[in-house]
């Protein structure tokens, strides 16, 4: 049994031009996601969805300035980012970043190896991979691509969720993961979120605008989020709430 704990968590995006000062996003985060858990996400624009997934991920963009975020006991703000990947933690990002140059099949092994700390023999490996890419309906090509260039939205998502069954971290962040996504490509990928739990165990923390990711990964907690805090927590009926009648209820 793994533990997520993001305590009092505030955090400032720095500013692109000199002299601007720092715009405070998150004022004060309190969240605990355990092993098996699914939690859930939901709060209006600019609210600081995803800026907390950065911050917890460790984006150099966004400044932690004061709390911890515990995996285990361990502050992995302390952790560079890819300690922090090592150690169990997995950010499945809005807009995934191209990596032109860079066979998508080279990046995987190298993810896989560094997380398991040997290379996988070669012969299971290409055997996991293909099996991981059956299941998401990827099209064969996708090895020899470069990471996301040319991909459409539809199957840079699924390549993240690839990423997820491989790596099979303790924790996953899934940003906005059901954006872009028409409805058979939604089920494809949900399936896939809802693989790597059955096969980990890990915990989920499912980030989202809409109810329609949650009708396929249940969670088993909604949280409403507005102005860089968590101010209300339910059960999944939390979401019909919101469909229903949107975020002003909660927010004010």
């Amino acid at each position: 049994m793994s533990t997520l704990e993001i305590k009092n968590l505030h955090a400032q995006v720095l500013p692109s031009e000199e002299g601007a000062e720092p715009i405070k996003i998150l004022n004060g985060v309190n969240l605990t996601i355990k092993s098996g858990e699914i939690h859930a996400i939901m709060g209006p624009n600019g609210s600081g969805k995803s800026t907390l997934s950065y911050a917890i991920a460790g984006h150099p963009k966004y400044e932690i300035t004061e709390g911890e975020v515990l995996l285990d006991g361990e502050n992995i703000l302390e952790l560079d980012v890819d300690e922090r990947a090592r150690a169990g933690l997995f950010l499945a990002m809005q807009y995934p970043t191209e990596i032109p140059g860079v066979a998508s099949s080279n990046f995987l092994r190298t993810a896989a190896t560094h997380v398991r700390g040997e290379a996988p023999a070669l012969r299971e490996w290409v055997k996991e991979v293909n099996e991981a890419r059956d299941n998401l309906k990827m099209d064969k090509s996708f090895g020899e691509r470069s990471v996301n260039e040319g991909f459409s939205g539809g199957e840079k998502k699924r390549h993240e969720v690839l990423q997820l069954g491989i790596l099979k971290p303790k924790f996953a962040i899934m940003d906005e993961t059901d954006s872009g996504l028409d409805v058979d490509a939604l089920r494809i990928v949900s399936d896939g979120i809802n693989r790597y739990q059955e096969e980990t165990n890990g915990g989920i923390l499912m980030i989202t605008h809409y109810k329609r990711i949650l009708e396929y990964v249940k969670p088993d907690y909604v949280h409403v989020f507005a102005n860089g805090q968590v101010i209300k927590t339910g059960g999944a009926e939390l979401a019909d709430a919101l469909e229903a009648a949107g975020y002003e209820q909660f927010v004010g």
